[in-house]
C-alpha cells in the first residue's frame, strides 16, 4: 500500500523527512545530478523563481512515510508547458504499479494545468547510441512511456552534443496528455530555449542554444512512430482535475445536540446542508475522526469550566434546555451555588443554553478539528472540520454564541508545537474566543474580520484598538465592518488581515469559517455572493500555507452549501493549481499613472500606506515617511528620488531609491511598498521596472538592495530574485543573532554597452 501526495515546502517534519529520503534517492538513482542541487532541492519549492520555473514535487509512499518514489515537474506557464525533470523509484526500475502510478499522478497535474504538453528526457535505445549495457534499460524506459503515446521529437538538432566528444545524448519525448494536437514548430522552439537556457544554463553556450533552435524546421513538428508498443493499445486519455484532495473530517455526533426550541437557528440541517454541496465537488477526502485526550482542551480552557460544562450537561434532564438568565460578577473564589444561576457565572449571553448532549458533541468536535489539524502535519495542505456546535466565541472560561468548546484555538495550539500558527477569523461576528485565550502570547496570531461591535455580536469585543497585552501586544488585529457589506469591501479588509498573517510568517493558518456573512443571513446584515466566497477562497489559498479550517457560523440554509463549496473551490484552485493562472512576469493593473515628484500630501499618503501593509514597524513607517518629507525640503540635492503610482487619484504603490555617495554609478532601491488591494497584481514589478529605467537613464551601472534573512522576508527575496538580482552577499547577524543583512544586485546595461 502507498499513497502519492505533493510536497509544498520543507517547513514540516514530515516534509522535511521526505526530502531527506528524496535526496537519498536522487544520489543513488541519478548520481549525475550535483551535490548542490540536490541540497537546495527545498529551496527550490519555496522559491520557484531560481529556476524560472515553478517546480511541483510528489513523492509515493508507504504508511509509516517511507518514500518509495519521487517525481519532480518544472511548469512554465508564461510558454504553458510542464517537464518531467526527474522520476524515480528506491529500486532499480519504473516498471509495476508504483513507476505507473506516479507517471499517471503527473499526467493529471499537468493536464488540471491547463498545459500544452509534458516534455522530458530519455537516452537513446539505439545501439551503438550508448553503451551496450545501457541500451536494455533505455529501451525499457522508452518502451514504459510509449504505452501513454509520449514519442521522441525526430528531426531536430536536439541530440546534438555540446562537446563533441559526449555521447549518448538524450531524446527530448513529448506526451499530448491524450489530447491528439500538431505540435506547432514556434512552441517548440520556444519550450526548447527555455529548457537549454534555465535547466542547463550552466552547460549550454547562447551559441549552442542558437543552434538547437534553429534546427526545429518541421511545422508542425513531428514525433518518432511507435516502435515498442501498438498505438491502438496505449493508455493516453487522462482527467483534468487535480488529485490532491481536502480532508474533511465531519462531527458525526452533532445530530446529538439538536435545540428544538423556536427561533434557535443552529440545527443539524446546517451540516447536512453543506455535505450535499461539498459532495459534488470531488475535491474531498474524508477521514474518519479520531480520539485525542483532554489535555488538548485544557491547553486553552480553564479545568474548573470543562469540569462543570461536563457536569452540568450530564445532569439537566434530557428534554430540558437551561437558560443563563443571572450573570454574576465573575469572582473566580466565589461562584454561585445555585445551579440555575451558575450558567450565567460560565456564559455571555442568553440564548446560549445548558442542554444533555452539549458537551459530548462539542467534545466529539474537538476531535474532529484536531483530526484535521493532525492531518496538516502528516502532510496534507488543506483540511476542514465540519463541526457543530461551533466554537470561535468560547472563551478560557466561558460559552456563548452556540459556541462551548474553541475548536479553531484549541487546533491552534496543537498545531504550535510544530511551528508558528495564525488564526484567521472570517465569521460575521468577532472570534473574542481566541482573542481572549491568545490575548497575552506572540507565538499565536489571532485575526478577526467581523461586524463591528455597536451592532453586532458579543457586543462587547472586537473593537480595532484592542492588540494584544503584555507580551502579545501587536498579535491581536481586529477588523470591524460597518453594517453594510459587499463582497469588495470585505476583500478589502481580506487583503488587510492576510497582509498581517503574512507579516507574521506562520508555518499554520487555522482559518474560523463564517458562513453568516452572506446575503440573507438571518444572524447578519452583509451581502457576500457564492462568487465572493469563491475569490475569499482564491486569496486565502493564495497565501500558500497550510490551512485547517474549521466551520463557525452560517444559519440561512437555502444557501450555506453553495456556499460552502465555492469557498473551498476558489481556495482548492488557489493551493493545488497555484500555477495555472499565475505567469513569470506581470503587467500592472490597468489605469495606473506614475509621477516622480512627491507632492507635500505624499508624506501623510505613503506614512498611511506603509502602515496599511501590515509589514513594517512603527519606526520603519517613520522613516518612509522623513526621506519624503527630506526630499521636499532639500530637493535633488537630499539623494531620494521617488516613483509614484496612482489609481483615481488614490496612492497605489511607491518606490525610492538614489545614488550611493562616494561610488562612480551605484545606486540604492531603499522602498518598494504597494497598498493591500493592489498587491499581486505586478504593481511592484512596474515600479521596479521604472527605477531600473530612470538609473539606466542616469547612467547606473549596478543597483544594490538589502534586505533581511528572516524568513518573513523570503517574498521580498524572492521578488528580487525573479526580477534578476543576485544575493551578492550575507553580512551574518548584522540585524540581530541569526537575523542576516542579504546583499542583492542587479548590473545594468548602459547607453554605452
Amino acid at each position: 500500500m502507498f499513497r502519492i501526495r505533493r510536497i509544498f515546502d520543507d517547513a514540516i517534519p514530515v516534509n522535511q523527512d521526505a526530502l531527506r529520503q528524496v535526496k537519498a534517492i536522487l544520489q543513488k538513482r541519478i548520481p549525475a545530478v550535483s551535490e548542490q542541487e540536490i541540497a537546495h532541492l527545498g529551496d527550490k519549492l519555496r522559491n520557484p523563481f531560481t529556476l524560472r520555473f515553478r517546480p511541483i514535487l510528489f513523492v509515493a509512499e508507504n504508511m509509516r512515510h517511507k518514500v518509495l518514489g519521487f517525481a519532480m515537474v518544472l511548469h512554465e506557464p508564461d510558454i504553458n508547458f510542464c517537464f518531467l525533470d526527474w522520476i524515480a523509484t528506491a529500486k532499480d526500475t519504473l516498471r509495476g504499479g508504483l513507476g505507473s502510478a506516479m507517471y499517471e499522478r503527473v499526467r493529471t497535474e499537468c493536464a488540471a494545468l491547463k498545459v500544452s504538453g509534458l516534455f522530458f528526457e530519455c537516452l537513446p535505445d539505439t545501439p551503438g547510441e550508448c553503451e551496450p549495457d545501457l541500451i536494455q534499460d533505455n529501451i525499457a524506459r522508452l518502451r514504459f512511456y510509449e504505452r501513454y503515446g509520449a514519442r521522441p521529437i525526430i528531426g531536430t538538432g536536439y541530440e546534438a552534443p555540446v562537446d563533441p566528444k559526449d555521447t549518448c545524448m538524450p531524446h527530448l519525448v513529448y506526451d499530448d496528455l491524450g489530447k491528439d494536437t500538431f505540435l506547432a514548430r514556434s512552441h517548440v522552439k520556444k519550450v526548447v530555449r527555455a529548457i537549454l537556457e534555465r535547466k542547463y544554463k550552466d552547460l549550454c553556450p547562447a551559441e549552442y542554444v542558437e543552434q538547437v533552435v534553429a534546427s526545429i524546421r518541421d511545422n508542425p513538428v513531428k514525433l518518432r512512430p511507435f516502435c515498442h508498443v501498438r498505438p491502438h493499445k496505449t493508455r493516453r486519455a487522462v482527467h483534468d482535475r487535480f488529485s490532491e484532495k481536502i480532508v474533511l473530517v465531519v462531527n458525526q455526533d452533532h445530530e446529538i445536540h439538536h435545540i428544538h426550541e423556536r427561533g434557535y437557528v443552529e440545527s443539524p440541517v446546517r451540516i447536512t446542508r453543506i455535505l450535499n454541496h461539498l459532495e459534488k465537488s470531488g475535491l474531498f477526502e474524508t477521514l474518519e475522526t479520531r480520539p485525542f485526550p483532554d489535555i488538548h482542551i485544557h491547553g486553552v480552557h480553564d479545568a474548573d469550566f470543562i469540569e462543570y460544562l461536563a457536569r452540568a450537561c450530564e445532569e439537566v434532564p434530557a428534554d430540558k434546555s437551561l437558560y443563563p438568565y443571572v450573570f454574576p460578577i465573575r469572582n473566580k473564589t466565589r461562584p454561585p451555588r445555585e445551579s440555575t444561576v451558575l450558567p450565567g457565572y460560565y456564559c455571555i449571553d442568553t440564548f446560549t443554553p445548558i442542554h444533555r448532549n452539549a458537551y459530548p458533541a462539542a467534545r466529539a468536535g474537538v476531535d474532529a478539528t484536531l483530526t484535521a489539524a493532525d492531518a496538516l502535519l502528516a502532510g496534507r495542505r488543506i483540511a476542514y472540520a465540519l463541526v457543530r456546535p461551533p466554537g470561535h466565541h468560547a472563551e478560557r472560561r466561558s460559552f456563548g454564541g452556540f459556541c462551548y468548546f474553541n475548536n479553531a484555538a484549541i487546533a491552534a495550539r496543537y498545531l504550535r508545537e510544530q511551528g508558528r500558527v495564525a488564526i484567521l477569523d472570517i465569521d460575521y461576528h468577532h472570534g473574542n474566543g481566541q482573542q481572549d485565550i491568545f490575548y497575552h502570547r506572540s507565538d499565536i496570531l489571532t485575526v478577526s474580520i467581523h461586524g463591528h461591535p455597536e451592532f453586532a455580536y458579543p457586543y462587547f469585543t472586537g473593537f480595532d484598538d484592542e492588540t494584544g497585552t503584555g507580551e502579545g501586544e501587536g498579535f491581536n488585529c481586529n477588523l470591524p465592518l460597518a453594517e453594510t457589506v459587499d463582497g469588495k469591501t470585505f476583500r478589502s479588509a481580506l487583503m488587510r488581515a492576510l497582509a498581517k498573517v503574512v507579516a507574521f510568517d506562520p508555518d499554520f493558518l487555522v482559518v474560523c469559517l463564517g458562513l453568516d456573512t452572506a446575503r440573507n443571513d438571518p444572524t447578519g446584515t452583509w451581502s457576500l455572493t457564492p462568487k465572493d466566497f469563491f475569490r475569499n477562497g482564491q486569496m486565502i489559498g493564495a497565501a500558500g500555507l497550510p490551512l485547517v479550517v474549521v466551520q463557525e457560523g452560517g444559519y440561512n440554509t437555502r444557501n450555506l452549501g453553495v456556499n460552502a463549496r465555492h469557498f473551498f473551490e476558489g481556495l482548492a484552485q488557489a493551493v493545488f493549481t497555484p500555477t495555472r493562472d499565475r505567469t513569470l512576469t506581470q503587467s500592472p493593473p490597468k489605469g495606473i499613472k506614475f509621477r516622480y515628484a512627491p507632492m507635500p500630501q505624499d508624506v501623510e499618503k505613503i506614512r498611511h500606506l506603509v502602515t496599511a501593509t501590515g509589514f513594517f514597524r512603527e519606526d520603519e513607517v517613520e522613516i518612509a515617511a522623513q526621506l519624503v518629507a527630506e526630499r521636499l525640503e532639500k530637493g535633488p540635492a537630499s539623494g531620494y528620488y521617488f516613483v509614484l503610482a496612482s489609481k483615481a487619484g488614490r496612492l497605489a504603490g511607491y518606490g525610492c531609491y538614489g545614488p550611493i555617495p562616494c561610488t562612480l554609478a551605484g545606486y540604492d532601491i531603499y522602498w518598494i511598498a504597494v497598498a493591500p488591494e493592489f498587491q499581486g497584481k505586478g504593481l511592484g514589478q512596474a515600479l521596479l521596472a521604472k527605477m531600473e529605467q530612470l538609473i539606466t537613464e542616469a547612467r547606473g551601472h549596478t543597483i544594490y538592495v538589502e534586505t533581511a534573512s528572516q524568513q518573513r522576508y523570503a517574498p521580498t527575496r524572492t521578488f528580487y530574485e525573479r526580477c534578476g538580482y543576485t544575493a551578492a552577499a550575507t553580512l551574518p547577524d548584522f540585524y540581530s543573532p541569526g537575523d542576516a543583512k542579504v546583499i542583492y544586485n542587479k548590473p545594468l546595461k548602459t547607453n554605452s554597452e
